[in-house]
């Protein structure tokens, strides 16, 4: 019997001096990840496959399906680095690929570039300048008269 009381006297207190003890975690907190942009590859990006389907302009068009881990980042806050290639005189695009062997050329396939809106003011940039982009990703699986990706509200944070 004595010793039955030892034991609950000696659980008790444990129990008890546990409450008082400091929580120690690993976690982060969500902000944490709401905060950190996730780093998209052009491995990631080329995990795509496509569908033909029939488009009232275009007759049978290919048509992306982008993957659960692409469609989870929508409208997340991304970083992507590729090369600068111009659309226009007014418009750029980030790149897989330097300019001579982008998708234009013929040596890759769409999934190889993403189509930039930048926050603010488009800056004036060089062709197959290196950049390290930041800003919100979106996919684009059903206008194929635009581009499958999209890196909006982008911010140059590393250029070479």
């Amino acid at each position: 019997m004595l010793k039955k009381i030892f034991v609950a006297t000696y659980c008790g207190l444990a129990v008890f001096l546990m409450s008082f003890s400091v929580k120690k975690t690993t976690e982060k907190p969500l902000e944490f990840y709401d905060q950190n942009p996730t780093e998209v590859t052009w491995k990631l990006l080329g995990q795509i496959d496509f569908v033909k389907k029939k488009n009232p302009h275009y007759g049978e068009v290919m048509y992306p399906m982008i993957n659960s881990t692409l469609k989870a980042l929508q409208g997340k806050k991304i970083t992507a680095s590729g090369f600068i290639v111009p659309i226009d005189s007014k418009t750029y695009a980030l790149s897989k690929n330097v300019f001579a062997q982008c998708f234009f050329c013929g040596n890759a396939g769409p999934e190889t570039i993403m189509g930039i809106q930048f926050k603010g003011s488009t800056p004036r940039l060089k062709t197959d300048t290196y950049v390290t982009m930041e800003g919100t990703f979106r996919y684009n699986a059903d206008d194929i008269d635009d581009w499958i990706y999209h890196i909006e509200n982008a911010v140059i944070t590393h250029q070479k």
